[in-house]
């Protein structure tokens, strides 16, 4: 009875355009069968939408996950996806989570939780079956929306009115909220970004002041995790251009030395936010000629492949920069010698912070983006047998020079320049 009621109480039926966009995303994505297998389970089973894709079907914007709530425990999600042949693998089982996979797309399905026990960083939570307990967990009211598949909401602290509005409201108790995960002072200021329309509620900026040392608790990865949803369209230039949250971003990452850049980029960075990895607008904060992003990266653990990335940034970038640094021939050698990500890298980092677009290094990219990585057409073997050369540091020094010299000459050697190093 109380979950036939829990269908009715606090919903919003017919919705216009909101129902009919879930409608169309139930239609458009194979997730018809994970809800009719949960709700075959048995008469109380349920599932719904839940979170970002229904904040972000309300607001226009493109659904890029789904998250979908159940009021089953983890295991007899497990059971029901087994039962109907849906492959899953266990996200997060014991704080609720499986990721359902159909086709190319994955679904995470959470169990109805209330927490037990918090300290900041981690909570003890138990499943449940109660779906207004479930959103009394969760940290904002535009978080805390549901529907099930024929786009009816569940809507118990009012975030759809919210969200319209450009409200960003903690649910309950502010400070308890924060305490109780700390992280939830970094999701404040990026869903604040993203969909307020107010200023900092002045009780808000100082409670956030008050628990700021919280963060330093964190761990690194969940740190680096939300940073990247920061990396979106505007997002960095709002951030750079509001005191307030300018001013905790300083403590909260040091490191980001070059955020001011952000808050009047020239037409190619405004282009290049929009587009760029993580790691690129990462390089863009941290690198500033000295050892600072080397302390970041010894401070944050980031993938081998991105860690390697903004080091050969910064590395370029902590010499002597002028005219000369970008003429074809050390180009070529970046290109040759560090791969073609490398100077691109390099060439979209000069632009992009600078006051004024330089048009010929904007060719230069094109130029190089066209171009396939040449091979040496000169080997230690070919020397050895033309040229008589025994394997030694002789033949390694000739190879060298060889190889310097069609580097310089945008990789084009003649018989005679190879000649002309033989016999030297």
């Amino acid at each position: 009875m109380i979950n036939f009621l829990n269908k009715f109480i606090n919903r919003t039926n017919n919705l216009d355009h909101i129902s009919k966009k879930i409608i169309d995303l139930s239609n458009n994505i194979p997730v018809k069968k994970i809800f009719e297998s949960i709700n075959n389970f048995s008469t109380s089973a349920e599932i719904r939408y839940v979170g970002g894709c229904i904040r972000k079907i309300i607001k226009g914007e493109l659904v890029d996950d789904i998250d979908l709530a159940t009021n089953l425990n983890p295991q007899q999600v497990c059971n029901v996806l087994k039962k109907n042949n849906i492959n899953f693998y266990e996200t997060g089982i014991d704080h609720g989570t499986i990721t359902a996979v159909i086709d190319t797309y994955k679904f995470e399905i959470t169990s109805l939780r209330e927490d037990t026990e918090t300290d900041g960083r981690h909570a003890k939570v138990k499943f449940s079956t109660d779906w207004k307990k479930d959103a009394l967990r969760r940290d904002f009211t535009i978080n805390a929306i549901y529907s099930d598949i024929d786009g009816n909401l569940f809507d118990p602290f009012n975030g759809k009115d919210d969200l319209e509005k450009g409200i960003v409201k903690f649910i309950g108790d502010p400070e308890q909220r924060i305490k109780e995960d700390y992280l939830r002072i970094l999701r404040y200021f990026r869903f604040y970004f993203n969909y307020s329309n107010y200023k900092h509620e002045p009780k808000i900026s100082k409670l956030i002041k008050k628990n700021i040392v919280g963060i330093s608790n964190l761990s690194k990865e969940r740190l680096i995790d939300e940073l990247k949803k920061y990396f979106r369209p505007s997002i960095l230039t709002k951030l750079s251009k509001d005191k307030f949250s300018l001013e905790l971003f300083e403590i909260i990452f040091p490191q980001f030395k070059n955020l001011k850049i952000f808050s009047n980029p020239n037409n190619f960075a405004k282009t290049k936010i929009e587009e760029a990895e993580f790691v690129f607008l990462l390089s863009v904060l941290i690198i500033d000629g000295t050892d600072n992003a080397d302390y970041f990266l010894y401070k944050f653990n980031i993938s081998k492949k991105d860690h390697k990335r903004i080091k050969t940034i910064d590395d370029f970038y902590k010499h002597k920069i002028s005219s000369n640094s970008f003429s074809q021939k050390k180009l070529n050698k970046i290109f040759y010698f560090k791969g073609k990500q490398s100077l691109i890298d390099i060439l979209n980092f000069r632009i992009f912070t600078s006051k004024k677009v330089d048009k010929k290094l904007l060719k230069s990219i094109e130029l190089f983006k066209s171009k396939d990585l040449p091979s040496m057409p000169v080997n230690a073997k070919f020397l050895m047998e033309k040229y008589q050369i025994p394997e030694g540091k002789s033949l390694g020094n000739k190879l060298k020079n060889i190889e310097e010299e069609w580097v310089n000459n945008d990789f084009k050697l003649s018989n005679q320049q190879i000649d002309k190093i033989i016999n030297n």
